[in-house]
Parts: C-alpha cells; structure tokens; sequence
C-alpha cells in the first residue's frame, strides 16, 4: 500500500466511515498516518472513591448502592446511581446508554474509569468505561491515543484504521538523510509514525514526537528561506506620495496614537517609501491598537489612486471591521466593500464586479477575497489580521491578486523575539508594545473549584451592571464523545445558578458556521448577557461591554493560549477581570498559572511559557495550536525550532536538484511540501 492511495484500500474502511474520515480532512494513508493524537489516555492504579477531585481521571473498582435510574433530559438519556467502595461513595452517570439499565446488577464488583466532575455541589464520575478485570490488567501502564474526533466517528474506529495503515504501508525510505538524522539524534520517519500513534512508553513517544517536530520545523524553514531570498528585493510599482488624508484622518481620531502606534506607522512609511515592496508584521498585545494602523496604510492607498484589502479569519470579525472603517472613514470620499463566504452568489458577483471596476477602494472580507472569481483594478495594499490563522498559500495568494502590492500582516500572538526571527524571517517586525490610553489594565486571579459559588455571584453583580461575561470549557475527554454535550450541559447547570432574566448561551466548534456567526453577532449585539463556549471566541469577536472572563480547568491550557482567551476582555473603557479555575491545584500549576495572574504582558507570558514548558508537558498541557502546526508547538518545542533552522540553513533549496543521490527523498519531499503551514 502506498501512502498517496485512498484510505478505502485500509481493511475495514467502507464507503460510509471514509465519508466521516474525509470530514477529518484525511483523504490518503499519508493523511491518515499524520492524523496525530491529541493527547494520551495513560491508565493508572485502582484508587479508593475517596481520593476522587474535581478535574481527575479516576479509576475505582466498586459496587452499586442502590438500583440505577433513567432520567431523560431533552435529547439525553441519562443512567445515573451511586456506587461505594470500602472508603465512600459517588454518583455515576452515563449519557445515552440505556442498555446499561439491563446490564448493572445489585451485589456485582465493576471496575470503572471516567472524568470527576463537580455537578450542583456533588462530584459525579461521568460517563465512566466499565472495563472487565482483563481489560484493565492489559490497559494498565498503556499509552492510547485521544485522536480529535467527528460525529459519528469513534476513537477506536479511528485507532484501528491507523494500525491498518501501519501493517499494510510501504514505510520504507526516510526523506532526511542519515547525516541529518545523526547530527540532531533523530530517530527513523518509519520508528516515529509507529511510536506517535502507540508507543511502548513515555519516553518513546517523547523520542517520536520530537523526530515529526523537527520534520514540521525543517520544511518550514526550507520555504522561509525560500521567502526570504525572493521577498525584499522586488521594485515596487505603487509610488505614494499624498499623505493629506491619512493626515487628516489622523487628526479626526478621538484619540491620540500610542508611541508604539507612531513608530509602527513611521516604519511602514519609511518602508512604502523606499521604493521596495513592503512586507512588514506588526505584532501587537492583544487590544494594542493594530487595527487603526491598517486603516492608515489602506487610506493611504485610495488617496493615492490606488486600492487596498484586509482578510481576516472570521465574517463576525469581518463585519465588525466593516463598521469600525465605516465609522471612521464616514466624512472621506472612500467606498469600502465586504466580501464573506455566507452572501448570496448575486450579492459576490455584485462585488466582484465592483472590485474589477474600481468602483470599491477598501475591501473587507475572509477567506472569500482569494477566490477565484475576485479581481482587482489596481491593488496596492493587502493586509492580513490574526495572521497565525492564515497559511502561506492563502497570504501569498491574496497578493498575487495585485501586481506585488504592499504586505502587511498583523498577529496578536506574542511571540518571542528569538523565535519570531525565525517564524517571521522573511518579514520587517514592528512591535506595538503600549496599550492605548484609557485601557484598565486586566484584574486576575488564579482559584481553584472552591471559589465558584463566589466567582458565580461576582459575575451574576457584573451582568446585573449591564455587563457581558464569557465562560470558557476546555476540550472535553473523549469519552465524553461530544464537545458539545459539555458545554451544552454547563450552560445548563449555569442557567439554574442566575436569575431567569440573564440571557446565557453556548458555543461550540461542532455548530454550523451560520450559526456560530449568528451567536457570536447576538452576543456582540448584547443579547446574551453570558457566553458559555469553548476556545472558538478566541479570535473573531470583539465586545467592549464583556468584562469578565471565566476560564474552567485553566490548567489544561497553555499560557500564552490564556493569554490570548483573557484579551477577549478588556477592550474599552470598563474595567476588566479574568478568574482562572483550575480543577488541579497542585503546587506546579498554581505557581504556572500565577504568571498570569501577575501579568497582562503578552511577551512577558510568553517568555515563561517557553521556559516552563518542557518536552514531556504534551501528556498534560492541550496544545496551544499557535501557527497551527499539526503536531509542533513554538512554545515547548523551541529548541527544536532552532535545531531546523540551523539544518535547514545548510540547504539552498534551488541548488538541491545538483546535490548528490543520498538526498533524491528530501528533493521529492520538498516538491510536494504543501506550504499551507501557517505562518
């Protein structure tokens, strides 16, 4: 089996299960193979019913009190009962499991292992595995692999597919090359995808993983080089020279720009007039100020004849963007467009037509403005907003759709400057480092469980000010099978907490685009007073009113991710609290998380980010998906990041085609190096 053939040629793959793996984008063995887990399910000892916290995977070997009952809840059935061992008891339930009333019997030992959660004051182990006394002697001390799932697709539907692939695919060949391999002690490409997917133990997995890691940071930095070379020597065609209504916008703001604002603009000046294509990142604090120095350079571009395009990642952020420039471009003779995946195909044409025409100076949108269909009269300047979220295909693409406008990308993700040389290496970097005036700096604290009933009564006094919170779940367990089920359930259990009249919703990543956009509008529209959801608001909205953030199981995050949540708040004038709750309170996390609390500097997190994360946090910590990688994170893995660079440095990707046969796989490799890693 080649790894380019269709999964149906894994046994055991049929027409319907390979439509749910081509939902996981995962078309190809390859693509199957490089289908990471996301985590590790390590299973441990048989622990006494006492010993259960909120936050903990526990295993308990006990027998029930009392006989189990159904309850039916909206679309959930739920088997609950309480069991003991000889040091106390706990409820148990189980979602949509009604057999389960047949096979629970009075006076029989089961060995059970599920999530403690804190439900209405009670611990409660949540849909716990029954697992027979074989199946846990052959699980015990095992490593098995959490894979991201899809409705309808199981983790061990999943797991059997990719050890198919293993047995039956040609794995033979590594593409670097056994000098390379030696120089950074890395282990086979053939011994890393076995062990990433069921290793023998930890530190085989750990060996794995840092072998794949370096495969994602090498190929990167091959097409960075590539970029860099090709990037700072190009003449520009687009000679701006009339400054008078960037001026005059300027001059019309209600406020003054920051110090880091002005030198991030006098950079991009200095840049537009060299006579060299500019491409310059302004990497910016969350809440710095990025936005208006995209407007100047946009409004540059129109007063000049020419026109210019911003994309951003999401349509909530695109409106929000559309209004923002209306607003401020009211009294200026600048007509700004909007282009989003949901208008209707004669509402895009219209738009197309207006961009060909020139009849549009400034055009807002998301993905939809690289479409093929989307022409330019005269494009000068394209931005890019969160950049992390866009790839180098989909950055370069928008540029092409001009004749090599001016670039300018814009990241919130503090990155260290260390690493940012080698991430942004073909860019200039302008740092906005000074929040604008007015700002309250964030108030934080670090708590764990206990102080709930408290965190919910400050946030029950905010709503009642006239305020807006965001409450924020982690990913769930896998066996609790639907991220949705936890976030839809939480917002319950929040709704009996508040007052009736508090409007409370959720969001999650398995709702349909129109309707997370339409939550995330209503939200932004104050008519939900409390926003329940998951990692998905961490880009893409932005509420001035929203004062209180409420992140649960804290500690299952990265920081600098917790960095990026807490910036959701604290965007106007209002002062602003972020409450992190940790279902683990050990002494290391809570000294982790205490950076936070210490901290609104997105660098300085970040800095101890790198220096708390080691290569083994990957079992605990839910990866923090900056520049979206598949398996790489810049944080933990940063001295494999530098590692990559230094080999890559070695090569000049033209000049492999003359290098001997020992490198044919690396030339192949690098052909078919996709380039959508996000930069």
């Amino acid at each position: 089996m080649e790894l380019n053939e269709s999964i149906r040629t894994i046994k055991g793959i049929g027409e319907k299960s390979e439509k749910l793996f081509n939902k996981l984008g995962i078309n190809t063995v390859e693509e199957l193979l490089s289908f990471y887990p996301r985590e590790y399910d390590i299973f441990g000892s048989i622990e006494p019913v006492a010993g259960a916290s909120e936050g903990k995977t526990i295993i308990v070997e006990v027998s029930l009190t009392a006989r189990p009952q159904l309850l039916k809840r909206k679309n959930l059935n739920i088997i609950q009962c309480r069991v003991r061992d000889a040091s106390g008891s706990i409820m148990v339930a189980w979602f949509n499991m009604q057999f389960l009333m047949k096979t629970l019997h009075m006076g029989t030992k089961y060995i059970l292992r599920g999530s403690v959660v804190n439900r209405n004051g009670m611990l409660e182990i949540r849909q716990p595995k029954i697992l027979s006394r074989q199946e846990y002697a052959n699980m015990t001390g095992k490593l098995q692999p959490v894979y991201p799932l899809t409705a309808g697709l199981t983790n061990n539907a999943v797991a059997k597919a990719v050890a198919g692939a293993l047995s039956a695919a040609n794995l033979n060949g590594d593409y670097l090359p056994v000098d390379i391999r030696k120089r950074y002690n890395l282990v086979m490409w053939k011994q890393a995808v076995h062990a990433i997917h069921f290793p023998k133990n930890k530190e085989e997995c750990i060996e794995a993983r840092r072998r794949l890691v370096f495969d994602e940071f090498f190929l990167f930095a091959l097409a960075m080089n590539q970029l860099k070379k090709t990037k700072h020597i190009k003449k520009s065609h687009f000679t701006m020279n009339d400054y008078s209504m960037v001026e005059k916008l300027i001059k019309s703001l209600p406020y003054e720009l920051t110090d880091g604002q002005k030198k991030a603009w006098d950079e991009i000046k200095e840049d537009i007039s060299s006579g060299n294509v500019m491409n310059r990142l302004i990497q910016g604090d969350v809440g710095s100020g990025k936005t208006i120095i995209s407007v100047l350079i946009l409004v540059l571009a129109v007063s000049n004849g020419y026109q210019g395009a911003i994309m951003v990642p999401t349509e909530v952020l695109a409106k929000q963007h559309f209004d923002t420039f209306t607003e401020l471009l009211k009294d200026f003779d600048v007509n700004i467009g909007l282009l989003i995946g949901s208008l209707t195909a004669a509402a895009k044409r219209k738009v197309y037509q207006q961009l060909e025409d020139g009849d549009i100076d400034i055009i807002i949108g998301t993905h939809a403005l690289i479409q093929d269909g989307v022409k330019f009269k005269n494009l000068a300047v394209v931005v890019t907003d969160e950049q992390h979220r866009f790839g180098v295909r989909q950055r370069e693409t928008l540029s092409s759709k001009g004749n090599e406008p001016h670039m300018l990308v814009m990241s919130a993700t503090p990155i260290p400057r260390t690493l940012a040389i080698i991430l942004y290496g073909d860019l200039d970097v302008s740092v906005i480092d000074v929040l604008p005036t007015g700002r309250l700096p964030i108030k934080n604290c670090v708590v764990g469980t206990n102080y709930r009933t408290q965190a919910y009564n400050f946030i029950k006094q905010e709503v009642d000010k006239g305020h807006q919170v965001y409450v924020i779940c982690p990913m769930v367990e896998e066996s609790e099978n639907m991220e949705a089920e936890n976030v839809t359930d939480y917002t319950e259990t929040l709704r009996q907490k508040m007052t009736p009249d508090i409007k409370i919703e959720c969001l999650h990543g398995k709702m349909k685009p129109a309707i997370k956009n339409e939550i995330m509008e209503r939200f932004a529209a104050h008519d939900i007073d409390i926003l329940v959801s998951t990692t998905v608001i961490e880009v893409g909205i932005n509420v001035p009113n929203a004062t209180v953030m409420m992140i649960e199981n804290a500690e299952r995050f990265g920081l600098a991710q917790l960095h990026q949540l807490r910036g959701r708040v604290g965007r106007g004038s209002l002062q602003s609290y972020c409450i992190f709750m940790a279902g683990n309170t050990s002494k290391e996390t809570m000294e982790r998380l205490s950076i936070l609390g210490e901290s609104n500097d997105g660098f300085y997190v970040a800095e101890q980010d790198l220096k708390m994360r080691g290569p083994g946090d990957f079992f605990g910590i839910r990866q923090s998906g900056e520049l979206d990688f598949k398996l790489a994170d810049i944080y933990q893995d940063a001295e494999i990041l530098k590692a990559a660079n230094e080999a890559a440095g070695m090569f000049e990707v033209e000049d492999i085609s003359l290098l001997c046969k020992k490198y044919d796989k690396l030339r192949e490799k690098i052909s078919s190096y996709a380039g959508d890693v996000s930069l």
